[in-house]
């Protein structure tokens, strides 16, 4: 995978991106991963951690029973970079929702501009930023959930890897659970580097069967981080109540 150009801006890299070669993963595996942002990017975005001024709200997972660990959701404005990254794919993924929701005849269709949508999720009283920033340190997991604040849902979200693996943290894997009726759980191990961003299903997605397109629930998590710190950066498009 070719690491993010630091001479182009993320607008034209996600542009650049293979679209056709995403929206093929996330039907045939439930997921798909992009190289997005440069080490630099990587390292400016996690000092932003210790900057209160940034963020709206602090959650510590144990006191919820979600894992261990911690995030901070952003406030608006978001910064800079996230704002524009947020902004830049949601087009091509808005697509892929619409294609998805036609499968499974469900009757909503997203706008094509990202401040459309947010529209939508304002005007439904959904009008806290979803934008998030993780950090994991030696033990801590996030166990295995669906990012869920509202009755507007977008179908797709994305987490980027911020910290180097084996240099910065080991174990901290980024953990999918895929739920058909009748069947057991499929699980998967998504390997990601530093810059990385998987794209995956909020809340299930469509798959071929016999008779049509089925529904089949997802779920993500992150196994034990066994030492060092790892960061992450989500971003959901659907706002919040």
């Amino acid at each position: 995978m070719t690491p993010p150009d630091p001479d182009i801006s993320v607008t034209e890299r996600a542009a650049a991106a293979d679209w056709p070669a995403v929206a093929a993963a996330l039907d045939q595996q439930g997921y798909a991963t992009v190289p997005l942002l440069t080490v630099a990017e990587c390292r400016a975005l996690t000092a932003l951690y210790n900057n209160e001024d940034a963020f709206r709200r602090r959650i510590i997972m144990q006191h919820h029973a979600y894992g261990s660990g911690e995030y901070k959701y952003f406030r608006y404005p978001l910064p800079e970079l996230i704002a524009e990254l947020r902004c830049a794919i949601y087009p091509h993924l808005a697509e892929i929702a619409n294609r998805w929701h036609q499968q499974l005849r469900e009757a909503e269709r997203f706008p094509l501009m990202l401040e459309d949508y947010l529209g939508l999720c304002h005007r439904a009283g959904q009008e806290r930023p979803t934008p998030l920033m993780l950090k994991y340190g030696p033990g801590d997991y996030n166990r295995l959930h669906q990012d869920l604040y509202g009755a507007l849902v977008f179908p797709l979200q994305l987490t980027v890897l911020l910290s180097e693996p084996r240099q910065d943290f080991r174990g901290g894997e980024f953990l999918l659970v895929e739920q058909r009726a009748r069947m057991q759980s499929r699980g998967e191990v998504v390997p990601l580097q530093q810059g990385t961003a998987v794209i995956f299903p909020v809340h299930h997605r469509p798959v071929e069967g016999t008779r049509g397109f089925l529904r089949v629930t997802m779920r993500h998590g992150v196994s034990r981080v066994r030492t060092g710190e790892r960061y992450t950066l989500g971003i959901i498009f659907h706002d919040a109540t």
